[in-house]
């Protein structure tokens, strides 16, 4: 019996202790203020704004007109500062404000076979994005920002549009938010 109880207390302890170490955990996760679990560095920024991301890819000669790209990188951005951080979006007066343009989307050819024929295309995207942070004025930039997705010649941009864009939108908006938020 002795020894049923000296059992139940080293246990009963074992959990007082765990729980102990978990709130202490947590408190301390409030001396990472300023800082995201993702490493973003908001500072005292608030809130962020994402203006939308005109595309004049499109006036530029070879360029691929696509119509709705503009809207789907700027929510694209949106959703990744949105889902990394704890700031709020708004439509106007953020602290962190995200604006540009799409510059480039084409497709040129990579590769050729022996009979000279393609066999491998590349869709490239370049973006022009201007930060300003309200908070802390110099870490404001504008910056360029480009990345490819290859694909068999044989197949057609439309049929791997969703997966090109899937590939370039996670590269380019995570390259955003670590070059304005990543600062750490």
């Amino acid at each position: 019996m002795a020894m049923l109880f000296e059992h139940t207390m080293k246990k009963k302890n074992g959990y007082t202790i765990g729980l102990l170490g978990f709130i202490f955990f947590l408190s301390g996760c409030g001396a990472y203020q300023g800082h995201n679990f993702s490493g973003a560095d908001i500072g005292t920024a608030q809130s962020f704004q994402v203006n939308f991301f005109q595309n004049y890819a499109d006036q530029t000669p070879g360029s691929t007109i696509v119509p709705g790209l503009d809207r789907d990188f700027t929510l694209a951005l949106q959703d990744m500062i949105n889902n990394l951080t704890s700031l709020s979006l708004t439509g106007s007066n953020g602290d962190l404000l995200y604006e540009g343009e799409i510059i480039e989307y084409k497709v040129i050819p990579m590769t050729a076979t022996s009979d000279q024929r393609t066999a491998q295309n590349r869709l490239t995207m370049s973006v022009n994005v201007r930060f300003f942070n309200r908070t802390k004025e110099d870490a404001d930039f504008e910056r360029r920002f480009s990345f490819f997705y290859d694909f068999d010649a044989a197949a057609s941009l439309t049929s791997v549009q969703a997966a090109a864009h899937e590939v370039i939108f996670e590269r380019l908006t995570q390259d955003i938010f670590n070059a304005s938020l990543g600062n750490w």
